[in-house]
């Protein structure tokens, strides 16, 4: 009998089998999809996000089932080849590098699996970086997120990543930020989540740990000068100029003096409240400690929350986010975006009635963008078709050109799907359509002692010039002076008359009057 006739037939190997076979299959198909999105984002401009999210997250992960789809076959395969019923031996692969064979195929596979290990690093790598970037965070949920993405495009921060303020440095804020993404995309997935987002955000970062990795809390800024332009709802869109110093103030016991709005910020301060509901917003109790260990308590008068609540509700350390509550995606009301649009020029302040119907046609509600849109431009080119015939003839350009900036501020502003606008974030920088400051600072709050948190305005910024002041009078120091006597509103706060966002609408119907000016009304302060 000759040499072939005595040599044992060959084992067909465990991965002979429709399961490992299924997981090539798999495998195949992923690393060749991977390989094709690899080369799209090397080669694209403008890449989408879901791009990244495939090449990185999902096609590995499917990639490596195929692997453990291709393992299990092949266990599952040596098990039925052991039972009694079979009659081929089940015995493990054999590594015999004197064999010419078999050492390249364990040489082929060394270099295949250094490969694998490689590219899976790589891979990795890039994953978390893409869950690190701006569009994966922004882009991948569309819908929840465009309001804050368009928001933070528009925002002084757009060249920051989300991570840098919503994760900050450090192992243990990124896995605890991604267990909380993985509760978010049930949310999506189901879409359970909340129109609007509710803010503020709880389990936010202390800003100590990422708003002051760029700004310098110890650092005292002075006084700094700020314009403001305002203009009027009557039909010349007339101009109204305010300049006023922020006494913005800081510093530290060992470089200088404290004071200031910064003031509060300083880390030999300690200012501790509660808060009466989840938007911050009504503050009934506040504790200060100076640098000192002094401790002074302020107490609302008016307030409905017992001494009891007061103990029992959460305590907030005062830090930058409790002013500097919208840093990065701020929703602007109607007049202050076309008051920004009018003094960049992107509007024409000699079109007519601009400033009153633009917002007037922006506070309306709407259910979707694109109905919004069509009633702007039915609106803005309506109006002006029917009441100025010779104007919309010689002024067309202009006034297309409105109707796109309103459009725009609409949709960098407003978020019908999604209920998101300025009303339903309050930004507390100011005072004038949110109580903002005058949570604590309302002259209410006081000590056991009877010292009071003011709120005189020299607190924190001094009026310098007034264009809607008598002339003799426009270039002074002192506190904001109305332009008209509010009577019986003078002691309101600015956001009872300014909080909607629309034309100043009076507590009672004026009828055939509506038209007139405030001054015609109302004495004018001197």
């Amino acid at each position: 009998m000759d040499e072939e006739t005595d040599a044992a037939p060959k084992i067909p190997s465990v991965f002979h089998n429709y399961i490992s076979l299924v997981g090539v299959a798999i495998g195949t198909a992923c690393l060749a999809s991977i390989l094709l999105l690899f080369l799209i984002e090397l080669t694209g401009k403008n890449s989408s996000p879901y791009v990244g999210i495939f090449a990185w997250v999902i096609l590995p992960s499917i990639l490596v089932f195929g692997l453990l789809v291709i393992a299990v076959g092949m266990l599952v395969e040596r098990r039925r080849r052991r039972s009694p019923s079979h009659s081929e031996r089940a015995a493990y692969p054999t590594i015999d590098l004197n064999d010419p064979r078999r050492r390249r195929f364990f040489l082929i596979f060394v270099v295949l699996t250094f490969a694998f290990v490689s590219v899976s690093a790589f891979g990795s790598y890039r994953a978390y970086e893409h869950t690190e970037s701006v569009a994966f965070c922004g882009q991948t949920c569309h819908t929840v997120m465009k309001p804050e993405f368009v928001a933070f495009q528009n925002s002084p921060h757009a060249r920051l990543r989300c991570v840098d303020c919503h994760v900050g440095s450090g192992a243990s804020w990124y896995v605890r930020s991604k267990f909380n993404g993985v509760h978010q995309l049930y949310a999506v997935t189901l879409g359970s989540y909340e129109k609007p987002i509710k803010t503020p955000v709880q389990n936010m970062r202390p800003a100590r740990d990422t708003c002051a990795q760029c700004h310098w809390s110890e650092k005292n800024w002075g006084t700094q000068l700020k314009t403001f332009n305002e203009y009027a709802y009557d039909e010349k869109n007339t101009l109204r100029q305010i300049r006023m110093l922020i006494n913005v103030g800081g510093g530290s016991s060992e470089s200088g003096p404290m004071s200031g709005i910064h003031w509060h910020m300083n880390l030999a301060n300690e200012i501790t409240y509660a808060a009466a509901d989840e938007q911050l917003q009504i503050i009934p109790w506040v504790q200060a400690k100076d640098k000192n260990g002094n401790i002074t308590v302020y107490a609302a008068a008016n307030t409905r929350f017992t001494p009891e609540q007061v103990a029992a509700a959460p305590k907030h350390r005062m830090d930058c986010i409790d002013c500097h509550n919208r840093p990065a995606h701020i929703y602007n009301p109607p007049d202050v975006s076309l008051d920004s649009s009018f003094a960049a020029q992107k509007l024409d302040v000699s079109l007519p009635y601009l400033k009153r119907q633009g917002v007037e046609i922006l506070s309306r509600p709407y259910t979707t963008e694109d109905e919004a849109m069509k009633a702007i431009a039915s609106g803005i080119d309506g109006f002006y078709r029917a009441n100025y015939a010779t104007l919309y003839t010689e002024k067309r350009p202009a006034i297309d050109g409105a109707v796109g900036e309103i459009q725009r501020i609409y949709k960098t502003n407003f978020f019908p799907e999604m209920k998101t606008d300025w009303q339903a974030h309050p930004n507390n920088i100011g005072h004038l359509r949110s109580s903002g400051c005058f949570r604590c600072h309302d002259g209410e709050h006081v000590s056991n002692t009877g010292k009071v948190i003011r709120n005189d305005c020299k607190i924190c910024h001094t009026v310098i010039f007034d264009s809607a002041g008598p002339p003799e009078k426009n270039v002074k120091t002192g506190p904001f002076q109305h332009p008209v006597d509010l009577g019986a509103l003078a002691d309101r706060k600015c956001e009872f008359c300014h909080k909607s966002g629309k034309p100043f609408q009076h507590p009672v119907n004026l009828g055939d009057i509506s038209m007139f000016q405030c001054a015609e009304c109302h004495a004018k302060k001197s």
